[in-house]
């Protein structure tokens, strides 16, 4: 009788770190080579294993309440960036900030804090398709005095007066989709859609994995997803590998691997969010030759 062919293990090459991760990890490390301890503003990226690597070489997750209360010290500012007190306090209270605000959130601030000024001189109201209390909304609203009429879901359109002038921006990583269908909304329910502006502002190094993902997921017997479970990219990024391959699992590292998943497999793929990093792929591609691929 022929023995079956070892399983193919494939991690997708683009899956990983988006660029703003990339360049916050990146300078915390430099910092944590320097002096042996940084303080960073929150998670640095939404991925437990990550964070906990980074601790282990000396950075400090902080909350917002903490960080008001520090002085004379070194804080990291992530990638989703941050309101404008938090530069103020630090301002005053000699923190030396390592700002890692990915240039795509930065520009971002800048033309919702642009819109805002000229909203203000026609009484427009300046309209927010995010997560509520997610840092980069928290980071975006303080821009214009916490102005702005937040947005997720049908429901949450009520806040806005349709007789009055309208601007719609949107946090970087939220589904496309989404970000249409509302926007559509919006604009069939104005007064007048002349006064309505729509700007499209998710990054695509998220939205263009999506079609990307669904090409791979289809070609894999199974599919592990790697993600930890608070990265908002990492929800919206699985369930499109799933919508076109139904044996795709989540995970946040290997120790969540179930062997059943791996009966009659031929071949496996291996992906994740902006936030994941490539080296927790690999040990979790690593896990599954040694402990679940058997000829």
């Amino acid at each position: 009788m022929k023995s079956r062919a070892p399983m193919k293990i494939v991690i997708d090459k683009k899956s990983g770190f988006c660029f703003g991760v990339i360049n916050a990890i990146g300078k915390a490390e430099e910092v944590l080579a320097r002096v042996g301890h940084l303080y960073c503003l929150g998670d640095i990226v939404h991925n437990e294993a990550e964070v906990a690597h980074l601790q282990s070489l000396g950075m400090e997750t902080i909350t917002r309440d903490t960080f008001f209360k520090l002085s004379n010290c070194e804080v990291l500012i992530r990638a989703h960036g941050e309101p404008p007190e938090t530069y103020e306090y630090a301002a005053k209270h000699n923190i030396t900030l390592i700002d890692a605000t990915c240039p795509v959130v930065l520009q971002l601030q800048k033309r919702v804090k642009t819109a805002w000024k000229n909203l203000m001189t026609e009484n427009g109201q300046l309209v927010f398709f995010g997560k509520p209390g997610h840092a980069e909304t928290v980071g975006i609203n303080g821009q214009i005095g916490n102005n702005a009429i937040i947005v997720q879901k049908t429901e949450d359109l009520e806040k806005i007066d349709f007789s009055k002038p309208v601007e719609v921006f949107s946090q970087t990583t939220m589904p496309l989709k989404q970000f249409n269908d509302l926007t559509g909304q919006i604009l069939e329910r104005a007064a007048d859609k002349d006064k309505v502006t729509i700007r499209d502002t998710i990054c695509r190094q998220v939205t263009n994995r999506g079609p990307h993902l669904k090409i791979f997921a289809s070609q894999f017997d199974v599919v592990i997803f790697v993600a930890g479970k608070k990265s908002s990219n990492g929800i919206v990024l699985y369930q499109v590998c799933k919508s076109v391959n139904p044996r795709t699992y989540p995970v946040e590292g290997a120790a969540e691997l179930r062997a059943e998943w791996f009966s009659d497999v031929d071949s496996v793929g291996i992906c994740g969010a902006t936030s994941t990093p490539f080296w927790l792929m690999e040990k979790v591609a690593d896990s599954i030759s040694r402990d679940f691929s058997k000829p």
